[in-house]
Protein backbone atom coordinates (compact mmCIF):
# COMPACT_ATOMS: atom_id res chain seq x y z
CA UNK A 1 0.00 0.00 0.00
CA UNK A 2 1.38 3.52 -1.01
CA UNK A 3 1.06 6.11 2.04
CA UNK A 4 0.06 9.14 1.39
CA UNK A 5 -0.52 12.85 4.39
CA UNK A 6 -4.00 13.73 2.86
CA UNK A 7 -6.15 11.82 0.44
CA UNK A 8 -8.79 13.58 -1.43
CA UNK A 9 -12.21 11.98 -3.09
CA UNK A 10 -13.77 13.62 -5.68
CA UNK A 11 -11.86 15.57 -8.97
CA UNK A 12 -14.17 18.16 -9.63
CA UNK A 13 -13.49 21.48 -9.02
CA UNK A 14 -13.23 21.26 -5.76
CA UNK A 15 -11.11 18.84 -5.46
CA UNK A 16 -8.75 19.54 -7.14
CA UNK A 17 -8.32 22.86 -6.14
CA UNK A 18 -7.95 21.35 -2.66
CA UNK A 19 -5.41 19.44 -3.98
CA UNK A 20 -3.23 21.56 -5.46
CA UNK A 21 -3.57 23.87 -2.38
CA UNK A 22 -2.83 21.28 0.12
CA UNK A 23 0.22 19.57 -2.19
CA UNK A 24 1.86 23.01 -2.29
CA UNK A 25 1.92 23.82 1.47
CA UNK A 26 3.78 20.57 1.26
CA UNK A 27 1.51 17.42 1.93
CA UNK A 28 2.22 14.23 -0.14
CA UNK A 29 -1.74 14.62 -1.51
CA UNK A 30 -3.79 11.01 -3.48
CA UNK A 31 -6.50 12.52 -5.46
CA UNK A 32 -9.23 9.86 -6.04
CA UNK A 33 -11.90 9.83 -9.13
CA UNK A 34 -12.83 7.59 -11.51
CA UNK A 35 -11.39 9.33 -15.17
CA UNK A 36 -13.76 10.82 -17.72
CA UNK A 37 -16.56 13.18 -17.21
CA UNK A 38 -19.68 14.71 -19.11
CA UNK A 39 -18.75 18.09 -21.18
CA UNK A 40 -20.00 20.75 -18.55
CA UNK A 41 -20.98 24.12 -20.11
CA UNK A 42 -21.61 25.98 -17.10
CA UNK A 43 -19.41 29.00 -15.91
CA UNK A 44 -18.86 29.76 -12.41
CA UNK A 45 -18.25 33.30 -11.02
CA UNK A 46 -15.44 33.81 -8.40
CA UNK A 47 -15.13 36.94 -6.25
CA UNK A 48 -12.33 38.55 -5.00
CA UNK A 49 -11.47 36.34 -2.13
CA UNK A 50 -11.45 33.54 -4.00
CA UNK A 51 -9.46 35.04 -6.97
CA UNK A 52 -6.80 35.77 -4.34
CA UNK A 53 -6.97 32.56 -3.62
CA UNK A 54 -6.62 31.32 -7.00
CA UNK A 55 -3.47 33.78 -7.89
CA UNK A 56 -2.23 32.10 -4.63
CA UNK A 57 -1.70 28.93 -6.23
CA UNK A 58 -0.51 30.32 -9.14
CA UNK A 59 -3.39 30.11 -11.66
CA UNK A 60 -5.05 33.43 -12.41
CA UNK A 61 -2.95 34.12 -15.34
CA UNK A 62 -4.15 31.13 -17.21
CA UNK A 63 -8.09 31.41 -15.82
CA UNK A 64 -8.37 34.95 -16.19
CA UNK A 65 -6.96 34.67 -19.98
CA UNK A 66 -10.23 32.52 -20.51
CA UNK A 67 -12.77 34.66 -18.36
CA UNK A 68 -14.55 38.14 -18.05
CA UNK A 69 -14.53 40.60 -14.89
CA UNK A 70 -17.59 41.46 -12.91
CA UNK A 71 -17.17 45.13 -12.51
CA UNK A 72 -20.93 45.65 -12.06
CA UNK A 73 -23.89 43.88 -10.64
CA UNK A 74 -27.52 45.05 -11.19
CA UNK A 75 -30.53 43.38 -9.78
CA UNK A 76 -33.77 44.46 -11.98
CA UNK A 77 -37.65 43.69 -10.73
CA UNK A 78 -38.94 41.50 -13.54
CA UNK A 79 -42.19 40.18 -11.59
CA UNK A 80 -45.62 42.05 -12.28
CA UNK A 81 -46.62 42.20 -8.81
CA UNK A 82 -48.10 45.35 -7.41
CA UNK A 83 -45.22 45.99 -5.11
CA UNK A 84 -42.13 46.22 -7.36
CA UNK A 85 -38.73 46.87 -6.12
CA UNK A 86 -36.27 49.55 -7.40
CA UNK A 87 -33.14 49.17 -10.04
CA UNK A 88 -29.78 48.35 -7.85
CA UNK A 89 -26.72 48.26 -9.07
CA UNK A 90 -23.56 47.59 -6.98
CA UNK A 91 -20.28 48.94 -8.53
CA UNK A 92 -16.76 46.75 -7.83
CA UNK A 93 -15.27 50.88 -7.69
CA UNK A 94 -17.29 51.57 -4.62
CA UNK A 95 -15.25 49.58 -2.47
CA UNK A 96 -11.91 50.22 -4.07
CA UNK A 97 -11.58 46.95 -6.49
CA UNK A 98 -11.23 46.68 -9.99
CA UNK A 99 -13.89 43.89 -10.11
CA UNK A 100 -16.15 42.25 -7.68
CA UNK A 101 -14.54 38.92 -9.52
CA UNK A 102 -14.65 36.59 -12.34
CA UNK A 103 -17.07 34.73 -14.95
CA UNK A 104 -14.96 31.41 -15.37
CA UNK A 105 -16.21 28.58 -17.83
CA UNK A 106 -16.12 25.38 -16.24
CA UNK A 107 -14.38 23.26 -19.22
CA UNK A 108 -11.13 25.36 -19.28
CA UNK A 109 -10.61 25.70 -15.91
CA UNK A 110 -10.90 21.91 -15.29
CA UNK A 111 -8.96 21.49 -17.87
CA UNK A 112 -5.93 23.53 -16.62
CA UNK A 113 -6.10 21.90 -12.99
CA UNK A 114 -5.95 18.44 -14.67
CA UNK A 115 -2.55 19.94 -16.31
CA UNK A 116 -1.00 21.31 -13.37
CA UNK A 117 -2.07 18.17 -11.06
CA UNK A 118 -0.62 15.69 -13.36
CA UNK A 119 2.68 17.48 -13.24
CA UNK A 120 2.59 17.89 -9.35
CA UNK A 121 5.48 15.78 -8.19
CA UNK A 122 3.12 15.77 -4.68
CA UNK A 123 0.21 14.52 -6.00
CA UNK A 124 -0.45 10.65 -6.97
CA UNK A 125 -3.65 10.25 -8.89
CA UNK A 126 -5.57 7.05 -8.66
CA UNK A 127 -8.43 6.95 -11.68
CA UNK A 128 -10.39 4.61 -9.48
CA UNK A 129 -13.69 4.52 -7.40
CA UNK A 130 -13.24 4.66 -3.65
CA UNK A 131 -15.34 1.02 -1.89
CA UNK A 132 -14.32 1.00 1.53
CA UNK A 133 -12.75 3.41 3.68
CA UNK A 134 -11.70 2.06 6.92
CA UNK A 135 -11.10 4.37 9.85
CA UNK A 136 -8.64 3.57 12.59
CA UNK A 137 -6.97 5.35 15.81
CA UNK A 138 -4.02 6.08 13.68
CA UNK A 139 -4.66 5.94 9.65
CA UNK A 140 -7.70 5.63 6.79
CA UNK A 141 -6.95 2.94 4.34
CA UNK A 142 -9.03 3.88 1.09
CA UNK A 143 -9.68 0.60 -0.99
CA UNK A 144 -10.18 0.98 -4.48
CA UNK A 145 -12.26 -0.41 -7.09
CA UNK A 146 -8.76 -1.30 -9.32
CA UNK A 147 -8.28 -3.20 -6.15
CA UNK A 148 -5.58 -1.08 -5.04
CA UNK A 149 -5.35 0.41 -1.73
CA UNK A 150 -3.88 3.67 -0.09
CA UNK A 151 -2.94 4.97 3.11
CA UNK A 152 -3.76 8.46 4.54
CA UNK A 153 -3.76 10.35 7.63
CA UNK A 154 -6.36 12.18 6.39
CA UNK A 155 -9.23 12.03 4.21
CA UNK A 156 -10.85 15.10 2.70
CA UNK A 157 -14.44 14.26 1.09
CA UNK A 158 -15.08 16.32 -1.80
CA UNK A 159 -16.84 14.36 -3.87
CA UNK A 160 -20.38 15.66 -4.42
CA UNK A 161 -23.84 15.07 -3.04
CA UNK A 162 -24.01 11.63 -3.35
CA UNK A 163 -20.81 11.32 -1.34
CA UNK A 164 -19.26 8.05 -0.94
CA UNK A 165 -16.94 9.24 2.35
CA UNK A 166 -20.02 11.07 3.46
CA UNK A 167 -22.16 7.79 3.38
CA UNK A 168 -19.40 5.58 4.62
CA UNK A 169 -19.01 7.64 7.38
CA UNK A 170 -22.68 7.71 8.50
CA UNK A 171 -22.98 11.28 8.58
CA UNK A 172 -26.48 12.51 7.60
CA UNK A 173 -27.76 15.14 5.52
CA UNK A 174 -30.53 17.37 5.40
CA UNK A 175 -32.35 17.57 1.70
CA UNK A 176 -34.41 19.80 0.14
CA UNK A 177 -35.95 20.40 -2.68
CA UNK A 178 -37.71 23.81 -4.56
CA UNK A 179 -40.82 24.04 -7.28
CA UNK A 180 -37.65 24.83 -9.74
CA UNK A 181 -35.76 24.14 -12.68
CA UNK A 182 -32.68 25.74 -13.53
CA UNK A 183 -31.72 26.13 -17.35
CA UNK A 184 -28.18 26.64 -18.38
CA UNK A 185 -26.39 28.36 -21.50
CA UNK A 186 -24.18 30.28 -23.09
CA UNK A 187 -24.98 32.97 -25.44
CA UNK A 188 -23.81 35.81 -28.01
CA UNK A 189 -25.12 38.74 -28.58
CA UNK A 190 -25.44 42.24 -30.27
CA UNK A 191 -24.72 44.61 -28.03
CA UNK A 192 -21.34 44.95 -25.50
CA UNK A 193 -22.12 43.95 -21.85
CA UNK A 194 -19.73 46.22 -20.22
CA UNK A 195 -18.64 43.43 -17.66
CA UNK A 196 -22.28 43.98 -15.86
CA UNK A 197 -23.71 41.15 -14.61
CA UNK A 198 -28.04 41.41 -14.67
CA UNK A 199 -30.39 39.68 -12.51
CA UNK A 200 -34.02 39.73 -13.23
CA UNK A 201 -36.15 38.67 -10.10
CA UNK A 202 -38.92 36.87 -11.32
CA UNK A 203 -42.06 35.10 -9.84
CA UNK A 204 -40.34 31.76 -10.47
CA UNK A 205 -36.52 32.85 -9.60
CA UNK A 206 -33.90 34.62 -10.65
CA UNK A 207 -32.99 35.20 -14.46
CA UNK A 208 -28.91 35.80 -14.08
CA UNK A 209 -26.88 36.63 -16.93
CA UNK A 210 -23.15 36.95 -16.24
CA UNK A 211 -20.64 38.36 -18.62
CA UNK A 212 -18.22 36.26 -20.89
CA UNK A 213 -15.25 37.31 -22.84
CA UNK A 214 -16.23 39.64 -25.98
CA UNK A 215 -20.15 39.79 -27.02
CA UNK A 216 -20.58 36.55 -24.76
CA UNK A 217 -22.81 35.65 -21.82
CA UNK A 218 -23.97 33.19 -19.23
CA UNK A 219 -27.46 32.35 -18.63
CA UNK A 220 -29.08 30.50 -15.46
CA UNK A 221 -33.04 31.11 -16.00
CA UNK A 222 -34.83 29.71 -13.20
CA UNK A 223 -38.14 28.51 -14.29
CA UNK A 224 -41.10 26.39 -13.18
CA UNK A 225 -40.37 22.62 -14.28
CA UNK A 226 -42.83 22.70 -16.87
CA UNK A 227 -41.40 26.12 -18.13
CA UNK A 228 -38.22 24.65 -18.10
CA UNK A 229 -39.29 21.57 -20.45
CA UNK A 230 -41.23 24.14 -22.76
CA UNK A 231 -38.17 26.34 -23.21
CA UNK A 232 -35.62 23.53 -23.64
CA UNK A 233 -37.52 22.17 -26.11
CA UNK A 234 -37.71 25.03 -28.48
CA UNK A 235 -35.34 25.76 -31.54
CA UNK A 236 -31.98 27.89 -30.79
CA UNK A 237 -33.43 30.70 -32.44
CA UNK A 238 -36.48 30.76 -30.85
CA UNK A 239 -34.66 30.15 -27.26
CA UNK A 240 -32.83 33.08 -28.53
CA UNK A 241 -36.01 35.26 -28.71
CA UNK A 242 -37.29 34.18 -25.51
CA UNK A 243 -34.08 34.90 -23.46
CA UNK A 244 -33.67 38.50 -25.19
CA UNK A 245 -37.62 39.56 -24.69
CA UNK A 246 -36.61 38.71 -20.98
CA UNK A 247 -33.89 40.52 -20.59
CA UNK A 248 -35.55 43.36 -22.71
CA UNK A 249 -33.40 43.66 -25.07
CA UNK A 250 -30.78 45.31 -23.28
CA UNK A 251 -28.28 43.21 -24.63
CA UNK A 252 -29.59 43.38 -28.29
CA UNK A 253 -30.49 40.52 -30.33
CA UNK A 254 -29.25 36.91 -28.84
CA UNK A 255 -27.88 33.76 -30.52
CA UNK A 256 -28.19 30.90 -28.19
CA UNK A 257 -24.83 28.65 -29.08
CA UNK A 258 -25.74 25.20 -28.25
CA UNK A 259 -28.85 23.19 -25.83
CA UNK A 260 -29.54 24.17 -22.36
CA UNK A 261 -28.63 22.31 -19.76
CA UNK A 262 -31.06 21.55 -17.21
CA UNK A 263 -30.54 20.99 -13.39
CA UNK A 264 -33.56 20.77 -10.84
CA UNK A 265 -33.25 22.76 -7.77
CA UNK A 266 -32.91 21.61 -4.68
CA UNK A 267 -30.76 22.44 -1.57
CA UNK A 268 -28.43 19.90 1.09
CA UNK A 269 -26.47 20.41 4.09
CA UNK A 270 -24.59 17.42 6.10
CA UNK A 271 -25.86 17.20 10.19
CA UNK A 272 -21.11 17.40 10.26
CA UNK A 273 -18.55 18.71 7.93
CA UNK A 274 -16.10 16.67 9.81
CA UNK A 275 -15.59 13.50 11.91
CA UNK A 276 -12.08 12.00 13.00
CA UNK A 277 -9.49 11.79 9.97
CA UNK A 278 -12.35 12.37 7.97
CA UNK A 279 -14.12 15.74 6.59
CA UNK A 280 -16.70 17.19 4.05
CA UNK A 281 -16.13 20.04 1.48
CA UNK A 282 -17.75 21.46 -1.16
CA UNK A 283 -20.78 19.81 -2.54
CA UNK A 284 -20.39 16.96 -0.26
CA UNK A 285 -20.65 18.89 2.87
CA UNK A 286 -23.29 21.79 1.73
CA UNK A 287 -25.50 22.61 -1.56
CA UNK A 288 -27.71 24.93 -2.54
CA UNK A 289 -29.12 27.09 -5.79
CA UNK A 290 -27.14 28.88 -8.26
CA UNK A 291 -28.08 32.03 -6.54
CA UNK A 292 -25.49 35.05 -5.87
CA UNK A 293 -22.57 33.29 -7.16
CA UNK A 294 -22.35 31.46 -3.81
CA UNK A 295 -21.47 27.77 -4.09
CA UNK A 296 -17.84 27.38 -5.36
CA UNK A 297 -16.80 30.51 -3.52
CA UNK A 298 -18.07 29.09 -0.05
CA UNK A 299 -16.84 25.55 -0.89
CA UNK A 300 -13.06 27.58 -1.34
CA UNK A 301 -13.40 29.17 2.15
CA UNK A 302 -13.18 25.46 2.79
CA UNK A 303 -10.17 24.58 1.31
CA UNK A 304 -8.86 28.15 3.07
CA UNK A 305 -10.02 27.16 6.33
CA UNK A 306 -8.40 22.94 6.06
CA UNK A 307 -5.03 24.69 4.85
CA UNK A 308 -4.75 27.03 7.80
CA UNK A 309 -5.79 23.88 10.06
CA UNK A 310 -3.01 21.82 8.44
CA UNK A 311 -0.74 24.63 9.19
CA UNK A 312 -1.51 24.53 13.13
CA UNK A 313 1.12 22.34 14.68
CA UNK A 314 -0.88 22.18 17.45
CA UNK A 315 -3.76 20.25 15.70
CA UNK A 316 -3.82 16.38 15.48
CA UNK A 317 -4.90 14.95 12.58
CA UNK A 318 -7.01 12.64 14.81
CA UNK A 319 -9.23 15.43 15.64
CA UNK A 320 -8.95 18.03 12.82
CA UNK A 321 -12.27 16.81 11.29
CA UNK A 322 -14.26 18.67 14.72
CA UNK A 323 -11.96 21.51 14.27
CA UNK A 324 -12.81 21.64 10.91
CA UNK A 325 -16.55 21.42 11.37
CA UNK A 326 -16.64 24.01 13.80
CA UNK A 327 -14.39 26.34 11.66
CA UNK A 328 -17.17 25.89 8.83
CA UNK A 329 -20.65 25.63 10.93
CA UNK A 330 -21.56 29.52 11.14
CA UNK A 331 -20.37 30.50 7.48
CA UNK A 332 -22.00 27.63 5.76
CA UNK A 333 -24.93 28.20 7.85
CA UNK A 334 -25.49 31.84 6.73
CA UNK A 335 -24.93 31.63 3.37
CA UNK A 336 -26.82 28.50 3.10
CA UNK A 337 -30.23 30.29 4.80
CA UNK A 338 -29.16 33.57 2.96
CA UNK A 339 -29.71 31.82 -0.50
CA UNK A 340 -32.56 29.96 0.95
CA UNK A 341 -34.84 33.00 2.19
CA UNK A 342 -33.60 35.22 -0.60
CA UNK A 343 -34.92 32.17 -3.31
CA UNK A 344 -37.95 31.90 -1.04
CA UNK A 345 -38.81 35.40 -1.46
CA UNK A 346 -39.24 35.49 -4.95
CA UNK A 347 -41.62 32.45 -4.86
CA UNK A 348 -43.96 33.74 -2.35
CA UNK A 349 -47.46 35.63 -3.31
CA UNK A 350 -47.47 36.67 0.58
CA UNK A 351 -48.11 40.20 0.07
CA UNK A 352 -45.72 41.13 3.64
CA UNK A 353 -43.42 39.04 1.91
CA UNK A 354 -43.27 40.73 -1.26
CA UNK A 355 -43.32 44.52 0.47
CA UNK A 356 -40.08 43.17 2.62
CA UNK A 357 -38.08 42.36 -0.48
CA UNK A 358 -38.69 45.18 -2.21
CA UNK A 359 -38.20 47.78 0.73
CA UNK A 360 -34.68 45.57 1.66
CA UNK A 361 -34.18 46.69 -2.77
CA UNK A 362 -35.14 49.49 -1.81
CA UNK A 363 -32.84 50.65 0.95
CA UNK A 364 -30.10 49.18 -0.86
CA UNK A 365 -30.51 51.81 -4.06
CA UNK A 366 -30.99 54.70 -1.27
CA UNK A 367 -28.44 54.15 1.80
CA UNK A 368 -25.17 54.15 0.17
CA UNK A 369 -23.42 53.26 3.17
CA UNK A 370 -25.50 49.80 3.55
CA UNK A 371 -24.97 48.79 -0.15
CA UNK A 372 -21.32 49.04 0.42
CA UNK A 373 -21.47 46.95 3.71
CA UNK A 374 -23.20 44.13 1.64
CA UNK A 375 -20.76 44.06 -1.57
CA UNK A 376 -17.63 43.52 1.10
CA UNK A 377 -20.23 40.71 2.43
CA UNK A 378 -20.68 39.37 -0.83
CA UNK A 379 -17.31 39.57 -2.10
CA UNK A 380 -15.67 38.34 1.36
CA UNK A 381 -17.39 37.41 4.63
CA UNK A 382 -16.16 39.52 7.37
CA UNK A 383 -15.00 42.53 5.20
CA UNK A 384 -17.04 44.95 6.22
CA UNK A 385 -16.45 44.47 9.48
CA UNK A 386 -12.43 44.40 8.47
CA UNK A 387 -13.23 47.70 6.47
CA UNK A 388 -14.70 49.40 9.82
CA UNK A 389 -11.89 48.08 11.98
CA UNK A 390 -8.95 49.46 9.70
CA UNK A 391 -10.79 52.08 9.21
CA UNK A 392 -10.67 52.49 13.17
CA UNK A 393 -7.16 52.03 13.37
CA UNK A 394 -6.50 54.88 10.66
CA UNK A 395 -7.87 57.05 12.52
CA UNK A 396 -6.50 56.38 16.15
CA UNK A 397 -3.09 56.63 13.75
CA UNK A 398 -3.84 59.49 12.53
CA UNK A 399 -4.57 61.30 15.61
CA UNK A 400 -1.62 59.84 17.88
CA UNK A 401 0.42 61.14 15.21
Amino acid sequence: MEAFDIAIVGAGLAGNITALALADSGKRVALVAPAGRSADGRTTALMAQSMDFIRDLGLFDEIAAVAAPLETMRILDGTGRLFRAPPVSFRSSEVGLPAFGYNIPNAPFLAELETRISAHQAIGRFEAKLERLVVTETTVELHLSDRRSIFAGLVVGADGRQSEVRRQCGISVRNWTYPQTALVLNFAHELPHANTSTEFHTEHGPFTQVPLPGRRSSLVWVLSPREAEVMRALPLDALGRAVEERMQSVLGKVTVEAAPQAFPLSGMQAERFGKGRVLLLGEAAHAFPPIGAQGLNLSLRDVMALRDLLADPAQPAATLGEAFDRSRRADIKSRTMSVDLLNRSLLSGFLPVQIMRTAGLHMLSAIGPLRSVVMREGVEPGGSWKAVRDSLRERVSRKQA
